[in-house]
């Protein structure tokens, strides 16, 4: 009897053990995107251009932003060092193409609902191997309600458009997805 509640209680310790054991590696595990698709190693450098806004309205806050916020994903996200030279190993451009709203919910007779789409056209340039260069158009939408002006609508949502574009531009160039 003495010998089997040694056993229960070792087996117990064990599975225990082996239990905070596996936890303790799972919560120690870094997951992020640093470098996450093969980045060939003679890619060094990369410049991001101003990003224009060609679209039919100007919501003035978004190139600026979307610049910014590109260069410092691409810099805190992967080994590249940011460079302004016309030689950049990868050359990152484009444009805000689209910017407009749609009524996309009615409630009576007035609108209930409105969608802010935002395209953005990326052209991508690498320089070392030209076969994987391309261009793009990246299509996002936002919706927001129809109480509120287009211009209360950007201030709350400019923040998770520039998020949102930024991201799906990055994916695009530095993910295989």
């Amino acid at each position: 009897m003495l010998l089997t509640i040694n056993n229960t209680g070792f087996l117990f310790r064990l599975f225990y053990g082996a239990l905070v054991w596996i936890l303790f590696s799972f919560s120690t595990c870094k997951y992020g995107f640093r470098d996450s698709s093969p980045i060939p190693a003679e890619v060094k450098n990369f410049r991001v251009n101003y990003l224009q806004n060609k679209a039919q309205y100007v919501n003035t806050q978004l190139s600026p932003l979307l610049t910014e916020r590109l260069k410092s994903k691409v810099l805190n996200t992967t080994r590249l060092q940011q460079t302004n030279d016309d030689n950049a190993h990868y050359d990152i451009s484009g444009y805000v193409s689209q910017y407009f709203t749609t009524t996309i919910s009615i409630s009576g007779n007035n609108a209930s609902g409105n969608r802010l789409t935002v395209g953005f056209h990326l052209v991508f340039k690498n320089q070392l191997d030209d076969t994987k260069s391309f261009e793009s158009d990246l299509t996002r939408t936002f919706d927001f309600p129809a109480t509120q002006s287009l211009t209360e609508a950007e201030s709350v949502l400019n923040t998770e458009i520039v998020k949102n574009i930024v991201d799906e531009i990055f994916n695009k160039i530095f993910s295989n997805w």
